[in-house]
């Protein structure tokens, strides 16, 4: 292949890959939002979050009011997504059709998210997609112009970008050494356990224990898929990896709350061992909130600063450690060395998007007045990422498709394992979190969330 050949290919790319739609649309929405909200308006129209409520006699008071936007969101949501996909080459009639079911669904399970039974039980939007998803992926037969709506990683991608936006720099400055220290002892340690279990004890294949090992130490499900698709893991490893996470985030969205009671901690410290011990935002967040503003403050530092923050880090080591020491060889068993592009076509380049959008809010908010700056997080970051924010959206549609694409049968085929290497990240995750939050640092994080 001549090196205008590569460069056309390497070009292509830009606008027929998800990977880079989702950094396009993420990029997009951020900038967006910030031209309005410089010129006093702000991207609220499509921010759609319902209210609390106790029973179903309300909803008509509480719905209708919001009916114009959730058709603005719908019709914003749709094209955007549906443009891209017929640019990159898929049927639009039956994704637009998919993704209009998609979308009923997710209202669905925002509204049953909303209902103070779901909240008592802690079964927030993200959790009910998946359980609503499983049921109906695993005894309805999903039609074929459905499956075509259902685009996963697509969603999942752009999310992850516009999570980016949420996550400006300047907060890892505010959590402080310390808390930055914990986090990344505890992801550290948890990774290597996984995956040490998993790929030196009981011999699974190295790129699906690394996943794994993300999936359990950083961020959850974008991690699962970040990290899975930086090593080259199979498909179906990267959804086992997802249901191991849904599976231990639901376990502990209920345990931990009840095992901090019960050891009487503040509540700053309650949210930080469910901030070093969750393993996914949604169900993290509705744990910690059991217990107030100090406690989802710690548990912010330590899960969504302290944590989610590495993936792209991770990603792009991974990508490297995969390209060098899993794959290359030649036929005498020696290694070759990677070359720059084959780690450049590997890295996931929606992780790019998520430290661009990081860095834009980051440098907007440091160079502004203190009274502009103040007003990002009301009129950019909240639009963009807070509830019934676009991110929020992104990763419900996300959950729901994983949920409708989960075959129990299929879980079962690939034995204990997985679950066993997992589990070994589990134990030391939560004893970890626990000694560092509520005993080496405790008087800190009490601290922090009083």
């Amino acid at each position: 292949m001549t090196n205008n050949t590569k460069s056309n290919a390497g070009l292509k790319s830009l606008y027929l890959k998800e990977d880079w739609w989702a950094v396009w649309i993420g990029l997009g929405v951020v900038i967006i939002a910030l031209i309005m909200y410089a010129a006093g308006s702000t991207i609220g129209i499509i921010n759609v979050g319902f209210p609390k409520f106790e029973n179903w006699g309300q909803m008509p008071g509480l719905v209708g009011p919001l009916l114009p936007k959730l058709v603005v969101l719908y019709f914003v949501m749709g094209a955007v997504f549906t443009g891209a996909m017929t640019i990159m080459g898929q049927p639009a009639g039956k994704f637009f059709a998919g993704f209009t079911v998609l979308y009923i669904m997710a209202i669905v399970v925002q509204i049953l998210g909303s209902w103070t039974v779901m909240k008592s039980l802690n079964l927030e939007a993200p959790v009910l997609a998946l359980i609503i998803g499983m049921l109906l992926g695993n005894f309805l037969k999903i039609p074929d112009w459905f499956n075509a709506g259902m685009r996963t990683e697509f969603y999942v991608k752009t999310g992850i970008v516009l999570l980016g936006a949420t996550l400006p720099f300047t907060l890892i400055m505010k959590s402080g050494p310390i808390a930055f220290l914990q986090a990344t002892v505890i992801a550290v340690s948890t990774f290597l356990a996984i995956y040490w279990v998993g790929a030196h004890v009981l011999k699974i294949e190295k790129p699906f224990a690394a996943t794994l090992g993300a999936g359990g130490s950083i961020c959850g499900v974008s991690a699962s898929i970040a990290i899975g698709s930086s090593v080259n893991a199979k498909k179906e490893h990267t959804s086992i990896s997802i249901s191991m996470v849904v599976i231990w985030a639901t376990v502990m969205v209920f345990l931990l709350p009840i095992l901090c009671r019960a050891f009487g901690l503040s509540d700053g410290a309650s949210g930080a061992w469910i901030g070093t011990s969750e393993f996914a935002d949604a169900a993290g967040i509705a744990a910690a909130a059991q217990f107030g503003d100090g406690a989802t403050t710690t548990f912010t530092l330590m899960k969504v600063v302290g944590r989610d923050i590495f993936v792209g880090i991770w990603a792009f080591i991974l990508a490297i450690v995969s390209v060098t020491f899993w794959e290359a060889k030649k036929a005498d068993g020696t290694r070759q060395k990677p070359s720059a592009g084959v780690i450049w076509e590997r890295f996931p380049k929606f992780v790019i998007g998520f430290f661009i959008a990081s860095i834009m809010i980051s440098i907007v908010t440091l160079s502004s007045s203190p009274e502009f700056a103040a007003g990002i997080s009301k009129g950019v970051t909240s639009p963009i990422g807070g509830g019934g924010g676009l991110r929020g959206w992104a990763f419900t549609l996300c959950f729901l498709c994983i949920g409708l694409t989960t075959r129990f049968r299929d879980l079962t085929k690939t034995g204990w394992k997985p679950f066993a290497a997992f589990t070994a990240g589990v134990a030391v995750n939560v004893v970890l979190g626990f000694l560092f939050s509520t005993i080496i640092l405790n008087d800190y994080w009490t601290a922090v969330g009083a």
